[in-house]
């Protein structure tokens, strides 16, 4: 049996309220074709490291933990292998706040939930329908209209050795509400997580919001960020994620709403022999919409990065301002850069650009820092960060870029090729 028919398998043993959503899910897997390289959206992605994954579940010595953020006073929400270890009906949520797990939630809370569960995620998406089979414990975040949530909303997801885990989030962000939400993925041993949120922002809504795909090594990762604008919303979101022995997230946004406007600043730093694949996708389906998305990458010895970046203009979407860039940086000649900025225009009353570069550092570089005493390791992590570092620079929270430079300066030291 290969994997997919066991993902099946275990979706079709689970009963419970998202029962009717998971069939459709389930059904769609039944009616998908294992992505070859011959599938243009995996074809330079190879998924023989799933099919030949063995799991044996460990249980870990001590207890994972997160670290906290100095000064970010976030409101901490735990999963573990897929598992949501906070008790949220015990949190002191301020006014407007509303978070359930909804194995446990009320009907209504089930019924809103259920209309936008994989609602705002794309069919397209694989993964994304085997998150929507198998995902046990889903949170759904839920803020009132005109409730500005000053504490920040932290959702982290820790998979262990041994261990295969799917969790998935909901928010529903109401009309003129602000928030700030920060998810962050871990894991560096042997094991196959998926975790998938979608967003819904309502009119004049506000969301600051940032991924963190920290999952290195032998992990193997599948995400997604969601999300759908409404009129005047505005999305300030931002991307870090590192490499591993295979990575793949899709983000998705969809102007669904006249003068909503969407930030995307992406990151990805691959060590050795590490594959990142990111896949961003934005829709302009209204008028008068504003996107701006830059993406940097940097790549290790043998690593492989894909970065595939579409805007699509739909028909009527006149007034639509759009700019998209890629700039990556080789660390060696063994390393691979595949990347496929894409325009897809229908309106012919726009502005838009896109473009990608792929360079090397230097030895010109290399020389000016080491004739000035600085040793090579040295100065290949102060010039991989300041590849990066005006993208961090615009983080609006700078509790987490301050937590974030000392994370990024270890991971270039691990990135450094020998």
């Amino acid at each position: 049996m290969t994997w997919l028919q066991q993902v099946i398998h275990r979706g079709q043993a689970m009963n419970d309220w998202l029962s009717p959503v998971r069939s459709q899910a389930l059904e769609a897997l039944r009616n998908t074709t294992w992505p070859t390289r011959r599938t243009e959206s995996w074809k330079y992605t190879s998924l023989a490291a799933l099919e030949q994954l063995k799991l044996t579940a460990t249980e870990p010595a001590t207890q994972p933990s997160i670290d906290a953020i100095a000064g970010l006073n976030s409101l901490d929400l735990v999963f573990i292998n897929g598992e949501l270890q906070t008790d949220v009906n015990s949190l002191s949520l301020p006014a407007g706040l509303h978070i359930n797990n909804l194995q446990s939630a009320s009907a209504v809370q089930r019924v809103i939930a259920t209309s936008m569960f994989a609602q705002i995620k794309p069919k397209r998406h694989l993964f994304g329908l085997v998150n929507d089979a198998l995902a046990n414990d889903v949170l759904f975040i839920d803020i009132d209209n005109g409730s500005h949530i000053v504490q920040p909303i932290r959702i982290v997801s820790l998979s262990t050795d041994g261990h295969e885990s799917h969790h998935r989030v909901l928010v529903r962000i109401g009309n003129e509400a602000k928030a700030s939400i920060i998810e962050q993925t871990q894991g560096e041993h042997t094991s196959l997580s998926t975790g998938f949120t979608e967003f819904d922002l309502g009119q004049q809504a506000y969301l600051e919001h940032y991924r963190l795909a920290m999952h290195t090594h032998q992990a193997i990762y599948f995400g997604g960020c969601h999300f759908c604008l409404h009129h005047n919303a505005e999305l300030n979101s931002t991307f870090i994620g590192y490499g591993s022995q295979l990575s793949r997230t899709d983000i998705d946004i969809i102007h669904n709403g006249e003068h909503a406007k969407a930030k995307l600043n992406a990151v990805y730093l691959l060590g050795e022999s590490e594959h990142i694949n990111l896949h961003s996708t934005i829709e302009h389906a209204k008028p008068h919409g504003t996107t701006e998305e830059n993406v940097r990458g940097i790549v290790g010895d043998k690593a492989s990065a894909v970065f595939n970046g579409r805007i699509h203009i739909h028909r009527g979407a006149q007034k639509t301002q759009a700019a998209l860039n890629n700039r990556n940086l080789l660390l060696s000649r063994r390393g691979q850069i595949n990347t496929k900025p894409e325009l897809e225009i229908y309106a012919d009353d726009v502005q838009c650009a896109h473009g990608a570069t792929v360079a090397e550092i230097t030895d010109e570089a290399l020389y000016y820092l080491r004739s000035r005493g600085i040793s090579r390791s040295q100065a290949l992590v102060m010039l991989n960060f300041g590849f990066i570092q005006e993208l961090i620079n615009q983080m609006p929270n700078q509790q987490l870029a301050k937590w974030l430079e000392p994370q990024l300066r270890a991971r270039f030291k691990e990135m450094e090729v020998r």
